[in-house]
């Protein structure tokens, strides 16, 4: 399959060589789909703001400031039944 240098693919080719356009846009390229010379879809690549690393570090950081929390001797069954008043 031959894609033009502007990353711009007819419907049906699409459909054919979908494997091979989502490798490209793994790689980062960004593809036009179109039908009958139209512009319909875009396949673009996900942006991912942080690693999983990133996120698990976050996650940890979390669990430990809700450990630090206290109710001050309160129960939340009681906290509960009074919102429920």
């Amino acid at each position: 399959m031959t894609i033009a240098a502007d990353l711009t693919i007819g419907a049906y080719e699409a459909r054919t060589h979908f494997s091979e356009l989502l490798a490209r846009v793994e790689e980062g390229d960004e593809i036009t789909i179109t039908r009958h010379g139209t512009p319909i879809a875009q396949l673009v690549p996900i942006q991912r703001k942080s690693s999983p690393d990133q996120r698990r570090a976050a996650i940890t950081r979390m669990r430990a400031l809700a450990r630090q929390q206290s109710l001050g001797g309160l129960k939340i069954k009681n906290l509960v039944a009074q919102g429920r008043r």
